[in-house]
């Protein structure tokens, strides 16, 4: 078993056109950095220096992983991480 990481549309080309892809790692830093060792130039959209950017949020089996521990955030085989981009508009 591993960990889903369910891709934005925005960032498929990263993926190779996957919604998902698996992972592996005991938080949420490692298992960024294992999906970066396959597909290249995903970990630099989401991560800056060491914290998420702030455009991008994710969360751990629905809830906010900056409420959880950001990067740090413990993950295990089974979960399911979504990564979705803020969105912003309205009116001016």
């Amino acid at each position: 078993m591993a960990i889903e990481l369910r891709i934005p549309t925005i960032l498929r080309n990263y993926t190779g056109g996957a919604k998902t892809v698996e992972g592996k790692g005991s938080t949420l830093a490692e298992l960024l950095s294992d999906v970066d060792a396959r597909h290249g130039g995903l970990r630099d959209r989401l991560v800056d220096g060491a914290e998420l950017r702030r455009f991008v949020n994710v969360y751990l089996n629905d809830e906010d992983v900056r409420f959880l521990g950001g990067l740090e955030t413990p993950v295990k085989d089974g979960d399911t991480v979504t990564v979705l981009p803020a969105v912003a508009g309205g009116r001016t």
